[in-house]
């Protein structure tokens, strides 16, 4: 049995019709779906910032000359913080990493600091999924 609850949402027309748009662009089948990802999205926020378990990656393009620099930043990181590392040939003098980190909020945001402005790293971003007891409360939903 589906444990799904319907409520009503009052909304400007304008406002709405502008959500319509952007959730049609980004393939959403229907306001249900969009709006649980935005609920999941605060949520994931709000336990990032309040130190919860988290497990993201932060994916980055750096030089390849600059390998010892991205390898010093990593090496010094809280210990079991990085599950795995892939990288990636983009031409012959960039690469593009992938971390996928697991911790708390403030570790995984101080690496993604650190590699960011480690010498010879072109971009580096952050992204995140909340992992701690009310990750439950975040799963989608089956049969939406």
């Amino acid at each position: 049995m589906s444990d799904l609850v319907r409520f009503g949402v009052a909304m400007d027309r304008a406002l709405l019709a502008a959500f319509d748009d952007r959730i049609t662009a980004r393939g959403y089948e229907n306001r249900s779906e969009a709006l649980r990802d935005l609920v999941r999205a605060d949520l994931t926020k709000a336990a990032w910032q309040s130190g919860a378990a988290v497990a993201g990656t932060v994916t980055f393009v750096f030089a390849k000359k600059s390998r010892a620099e991205v390898s010093r930043v990593l090496d010094a990181a809280p210990a079991g913080l990085t599950v795995s590392m892939v990288e990636v040939s983009l031409d012959d003098t960039r690469a593009l990493g992938v971390l996928v980190l697991r911790g708390n909020a403030g570790e995984l945001s101080g690496l993604a600091g650190r590699l960011s402005g480690a010498r010879g790293v072109f971009a580096a971003e952050l992204a995140i999924g909340c992992v701690d007891d009310r990750s439950a409360e975040l799963s989608p939903s089956e049969g939406s």
